[in-house]
């Protein structure tokens, strides 16, 4: 089951997710946008000994481009491949695996994730390999016909190159990147992906290819007060039944995905990776766990922060306002807040780098 360190993609995927669902843990999910972001990552699963996903958002992958890039749509492209080769560089060195996604693309994006998997298929005539391990359809704004439709014209492109489809079903509440709903305007019961859907999507997709399914069942982006999500994991349950009853397949034939993990209930956390979920995305937590270090350095140097020379004694300031020293410092707060990830589902210990 040992696997080399560094991207992996095809049936080495597979067997990052069914080792996942077999062991009883999840792997993290975790949105970057830099290369400091990324290698913070990369820092964060090796200490814990755990393998990791990588994924960018259009406008993540937009930034990690450069915002200055005039052509916003050729930015997202040339981000998310920068990365991605970026990731298939150093990760190895990292000593453990390491799964490259892109994450929600609704529909107005859709040319995006095609534009990606074009790089793909070129990657693949040179290496073998795709660049990218999988990549996320969020069509649950439209119709479920529209939305199944566009995965199984899709998914058999990427299939050629054994990557990975992920795909929604229902409604994750709050906005990210440009994507999604305002929580407050959303009907409630579409938060609640109804198993029948799920039962339909594996029945239109199960022979195309590789494919995981993001079920909601109450999950939202960002953090809200107490009260304001209430989150079933129990739907999972019930999707894998009547997936696992009617086609008579084994326990939790599903490959599952928990969005909105910032914040949750561990308890919901470890009662939805029983129920399959393998991955559990990670965005909002690692923004603040990077951004208060520097806050925090920045309040304990103000003035390297105003003037390069303290006016009073003559200070050189320099070596307060070098990047590296406030960056340093941001990389090791996402370090920190993984290693909480990793423990929460139960992945620390498991890299499969033999």
């Amino acid at each position: 089951m040992s696997l080399k360190p560094g991207v992996v993609t095809g049936d080495e995927y597979k067997k990052l997710v069914d080792a996942a669902k077999a062991g009883g843990y999840a792997l993290p999910a975790v949105n970057v946008t830099s290369t400091n972001t990324l290698n913070a990552v990369l820092e964060a699963a090796a200490k814990a000994k755990s393998d990791v996903i990588i994924q960018l958002s259009n406008s993540g992958a937009q930034f990690y481009a450069g915002n200055g890039i005039a052509d916003g749509f050729q930015a997202k492209v040339i981000g998310a491949v920068a990365a991605a080769q970026h990731a298939h560089l150093v990760a190895e060195h990292y000593g453990i695996c390491v799964a490259m996604h892109t994450d929600h693309a609704n529909k107005k994006l859709i040319p995006w994730v095609e534009a990606l998997i074009g790089y793909s298929e070129k990657h693949f005539e040179k290496t073998g390999r795709p660049l990218f391990s999988s990549h996320m359809l969020d069509l649950s704004e439209e119709t479920l016909e529209f939305n199944l439709g566009e995965c199984a014209r899709i998914l058999p492109r990427m299939t050629k190159l054994g990557m990975s489809l992920e795909f929604e079903l229902g409604v994750t509440g709050g906005e990210e990147d440009g994507v999604g709903q305002d929580l407050e305007s959303i009907d409630n019961s579409k938060l609640y992906t109804q198993p029948q859907d799920v039962l339909r999507a594996y029945e239109k997709l199960n022979k195309l290819g590789h494919f995981s399914i993001a079920a909601s069942f109450g999950n939202v982006h960002g953090v809200y007060k107490p009260g304001n999500v209430k989150l079933r994991p129990e739907i999972l349950e019930a999707s894998q039944s009547l997936v696992q009853k009617t086609h008579n397949t084994g326990k939790n034939p599903l490959h599952l995905v928990f969005h909105g993990g910032s914040g949750s209930e561990k308890e919901k956390i470890h009662q939805a990776v029983s129920y399959g979920v393998f991955k559990m995305n990670i965005d909002t937590d690692t923004q603040f766990a990077f951004s208060q270090p520097i806050g925090a350095y920045v309040e304990k140097n103000p003035k390297a922060f105003k003037v390069q020379v303290d006016p009073d004694d003559g200070t050189p300031y320099k070596k307060f306002y070098d990047p590296r020293k406030y960056l340093r410092a941001a990389e090791q707060g996402i370090v920190e807040r993984l290693q909480e990830a990793f423990a929460d589902l139960g992945s620390v210990g498991k890299t499969l780098v033999g």
